[in-house]
């Protein structure tokens, strides 16, 4: 075996997996999870999203943040806080790198777009769309279409928002039964995807701040009226005279990201002593998040994600070119919709399933290739 179980705790997912839809022969060198984060890795929607929006349309600013240095940054925190917990290491990174694959070109505005586009059939969720990926459109092997991901992965990113209670957007984007009864909706996500989860949150928040400081968005003493980032402020202050800002503000937010994962690793520990939380099965059947924020360090990312939204998410310069993103990605679906075979190989499709073709093709797509398609069709 290439691990033991006993370096994990009892609360913590197997080292041996349930299992995947298409058997397959066990790795003598990597475990079932490990194999998965490879597959996420080497996936052609893993690559993409190097071009894909977090806040900044890619074509901005190099050194902005994508989509791709969000989810590396996502799994060093998991991976972090999975160590401390001794949880299952890979598939917390697994999750993390794996959890905005769905995401369509510009970030959310062209989530709103792609939505508004299938309104009449089915919708978009770009957390579906990641289970669309991994389990259908992703096409690297013979014997099965996606990445034939083990159930445990599945149900965390399935879960990446907790229990699911209504299935509507589910079976209509993936079809009824789809999972064929392998995940159970209710049960609390594994520890592994609840830390994915907030370690998404840590990260958005905090390099998101830091890529409004760099774009001059807003400035450091915008941000002395947050609470536990003014204590964190007047600590560095004086290092002001001494040191460019760029590395002033790195040394910021990561003494931000220091003080929220020892906030869960507190918090979380109290939860599950507070829940007499024993093992896996009693994971599942928590009614509560157990990795959670305490209610001072909720209190303080809620106000993070009230102050970004008004400063940085709807400021003007964004808000432009998000509109701009939008525009381009309601334009390529009409215009796809009119000559599909165009565009994209249908022959394989039903009729039925065009929309939801156009919308997969266009989903997938970069900032970059969206643009170039949209001013190449006009």
């Amino acid at each position: 075996m290439i691990m033991q179980n006993n370096r994990f705790s009892k609360l913590s997912i197997s080292i041996n997996s349930r299992g995947r839809f298409y058997a397959e022969k066990k790795s003598k060198l990597r475990s079932p999870y490990q194999r998965d984060r490879d597959r996420i890795i080497h996936s052609s929607a893993f690559r993409r999203l190097k071009h894909k929006t977090q806040v900044f349309v890619n074509t901005s600013d190099d050194h902005y943040r994508t989509r791709i240095t969000h989810s590396l940054e996502v799994a060093q925190i998991a991976r972090t806080l999975a160590k401390h917990f001794r949880l299952n290491e890979d598939l917390c990174e697994t999750i993390s790198l794996a959890h905005d694959l769905g995401h369509t070109p510009f970030g959310h505005a062209g989530e709103e777009a792609l939505n508004y586009c299938m309104r009449n059939n089915g919708g978009f969720d770009h957390n579906i769309q990641t289970i669309r990926i991994v389990t259908h459109l992703e096409n690297k092997y013979y014997n099965f279409k996606g990445l034939n991901l083990t159930f445990e992965t599945l149900d965390g990113l399935t879960k990446h928002n907790g229990p699911i209670y209504n299935l509507e957007k589910f079976n209509n984007i993936l079809g009824k039964n789809y999972f064929k009864k392998k995940i159970n909706f209710q049960n609390s996500p594994s520890l592994e995807a609840q830390i994915a989860s907030i370690s998404d949150d840590i990260a958005y928040n905090s390099h998101d701040l830091e890529d409004g400081l760099r774009a001059k968005l807003f400035k450091l003493q915008d941000l002395k009226n947050l609470p536990i980032l003014n204590s964190i402020l007047n600590k560095h202050k004086i290092k002001l005279k001494q040191f460019s800002k760029e590395l002033v503000f790195r040394q910021i937010i990561r003494d931000i990201i220091n003080v929220m994962v020892e906030d869960i690793i507190e918090n979380t520990s109290k939860n599950i002593k507070k829940y007499k939380i024993k093992n896996i099965n009693d994971v599942y059947k928590s009614e509560f998040p157990l990795v959670q924020f305490s209610k001072k360090m909720s209190s303080f990312h809620i106000k993070i994600k009230k102050f970004l939204k008004e400063n940085m998410y709807l400021n003007k310069k964004v808000v432009h070119k998000t509109k701009n993103g939008k525009k381009v990605i309601s334009a390529l679906f009409i215009r796809i919709r009119k000559n599909p075979r165009k565009y994209i190989n249908i022959k394989d499709v039903k009729k039925l399933d065009i929309d939801r073709s156009i919308c997969d093709f266009i989903a997938g797509m970069t900032d970059r290739f969206a643009i170039n398609l949209y001013n190449k069709s006009k």
